[in-house]
């Protein structure tokens, strides 16, 4: 990255107002959100391989994740994380109002939004849960290797904070949302594929990833290294 990028310690990162960080964070809510809702409990097959539909796009939020730890530092993530949280429990509990109510006379849709909206408790907790704890893992990852690099060799933090990011992700989800409900085989096959795709996903957006914290950076003008930053999940917002 640039030389002329002014160093900043998390204290700093945690309290600076960045120009477009509003805009990361929408981005980064919005695909969550559409993939979990969309893509997360079906399951497909192409080639020969069988996973989950939402590997597709799910992913793109963990690109952006690692944007934002790497760009904002892991202080402006971890708000994130939790607005992501937030507006995934709204999203689950509108959902089971909207299903709930009664249709109307004449309306033969609701067995379709079922199908579509009423995802179990048990997949809207392993979405939750897992997604919570895999995102805190990915930024935690990245912002202690960005240290142990020095800035330097964006890809090995990217990389690296996802393959453990989404181990955590998909340890948690797939056996709470569907253990019992699957075969055992289908389960781990579905997890550890899914796993290795994400990585593979996050492996070929490497140069996406870095022409967009590259632009960043140039444009807030900031570099972000997490030295003396309280790397707890319930740390307040503009602690580090």
């Amino acid at each position: 990255m640039s030389t002329n990028l002014a160093q900043l310690d998390g204290v700093a990162g945690a309290r600076r107002h960045f120009r477009y960080f509003d805009y990361v964070m929408a981005a980064f809510v919005a695909i969550l959100l559409l993939s979990n809702l969309i893509g997360a409990s079906k399951l497909a097959t192409l080639g020969g391989f069988t996973f989950g539909a939402g590997i597709l796009f799910f992913p793109v939020s963990y690109v952006i994740g690692d944007v934002l730890t790497e760009v904002y530092g892991y202080a402006n993530a971890r708000r994130c994380v939790w607005m992501g949280f937030a507006a995934m429990l709204f999203m689950a509990f509108m959902s089971y109002v909207v299903v709930a109510m009664p249709p109307a006379e004449g309306w033969d849709g609701q067995a379709a939004y079922e199908s579509v909206f009423g995802s179990t408790w048990r997949i809207v907790a392993a979405s939750v849960i897992a997604f919570w704890a895999g995102e805190f893992v990915n930024s935690f990852v990245l912002a202690k290797m960005k240290i142990w690099t020095k800035g330097k060799a964006l890809w090995s933090r990217t990389i690296g904070s996802t393959f453990f990011g989404q181990a955590v992700d998909s340890l948690i989800f797939y056996p709470i949302a569907f253990l019992g409900i699957w075969t055992t085989e289908q389960v781990l096959t579905v997890m550890v594929t899914n796993w290795l795709l994400k990585v593979l996903w996050e492996a070929l957006l490497t140069p996406v990833t870095y022409a967009v914290v590259g632009w960043l950076k140039r444009r807030e003008g900031v570099e972000v290294f997490d030295e003396g930053t309280d790397f707890s999940p319930f740390a307040k917002a503009n602690s580090v």
